[in-house]
């Protein structure tokens, strides 16, 4: 990234100017006083504070990295635009397969839903927008764990109605399906949503009674699901065009 205007407050701006220096990779103290200009004391300061505040890691071998923090703030970002492209293609969903839509994303320990659509008659599974579940049960729990690195998925699994083998079917087939995992009588379909860099930051589901969804609901829904989840991973990159 090229250099940019000053602001005029220099500590901020020499914070810029080292995450900018990261941008293309990690560097150590030497490599950042270089490509920065910033004094070698000043830098270590800086470097430090932003260590604290987790805006900047360290590698394995003791270089500077961008830190963790700023893709908690991307994937933030990332909801708004998950939020307001979500409410078309779950309306679509919706109404391509008769049953109750919903978003979910992952928030700790929970999956929280963050957009929904409900069928307008007649029986409905209602997760309002806001609602917190298990990570433990349920296909878009499934999907939210499945691609996790391997530290996270043992963790997730912990507990869970669901097993590795299961998981390791959602990621050969690309969508989970849930019977009464999560609630008795009620079944699930769910994909998953990717963001710009190809993780996973999100669940598409369908849900409704099992006697609706029969006992093989992905063999029903699942091509309708993974449509919608391909069709909101697509807005989203849009978005960061």
């Amino acid at each position: 990234m090229g250099h940019r205007e000053p602001s005029g407050v220099g500590v901020v701006d020499k914070s810029a100017a080292i995450l900018d220096a990261l941008e293309s990779g990690p560097a150590t103290l030497a490599q950042l006083v270089t490509t920065t200009g910033i004094a070698r004391p000043t830098l270590h300061r800086l470097a430090a504070a932003l260590t604290h505040h987790r805006l900047v890691g360290k590698d394995l071998h003791g270089r500077y990295v961008l830190g963790s923090r700023l893709t908690e703030l991307a994937s933030a970002a990332g909801e708004d635009r998950l939020t307001t492209a979500a409410g078309p293609v779950l309306l679509w969903l919706r109404d391509a397969t008769g049953e109750s839509s919903q978003v979910f994303r992952r928030q700790a320990d929970a999956r929280v839903c963050v957009a929904s659509a409900e069928r307008p008659v007649g029986l409905r599974d209602t997760i309002p927008v806001g609602t917190r579940m298990s990570m433990k049960a349920g296909s878009a729990a499934q999907v939210l764990l499945a691609w996790e690195d391997h530290e996270r998925l043992v963790d997730g699994l912990a507990g869970a109605v669901f097993t590795p083998t299961v998981l390791a079917a959602v990621r050969r087939r690309g969508w989970a399906q849930s019977l009464a995992e999560r609630e008795p009588g009620v079944a699930s379909v769910s994909a998953p949503v990717r963001g710009p860099s190809g993780r996973v930051i999100a669940a598409v589901s369908i849900s409704g009674p099992l006697e609706r969804l029969t006992r093989q609901p992905g063999r029903v829904h699942a091509d309708a699901v993974v449509a919608a989840a391909t069709r909101l991973t697509e807005l989203i990159r849009a978005g960061e065009a």
